[in-house]
């Protein structure tokens, strides 16, 4: 019989690879007020918000300001 079918083996899985979390950063209540005082006034249509608070969302939590995060937006149009 071959090696690969022998009885101690016959229990034992490929390991399963574990998610890995994701670290969230969390906004501090100025930034939040900070971006709903920016989107207030933006003057863009349902989707259109809602896209362009999520992009500025993620510049923020990774430590940019409301206008270096919407100058980079715009510039990525």
């Amino acid at each position: 019989m071959p090696e690969h079918y022998d009885a101690d083996n016959s229990n034992s899985s490929p390991p399963v690879a574990e998610k890995k979390k994701r670290e969230g950063v969390k906004m501090t209540d100025k930034q939040k007020a900070d971006l709903k005082k920016h989107m207030g006034k933006s003057g863009l249509t349902g989707s259109e918000a809602k896209s362009n608070r999520m992009k500025m969302m993620s510049r923020m939590r990774k430590g940019e300001s409301i206008a270096k995060a919407h100058k980079g937006i715009m510039k990525s149009k």
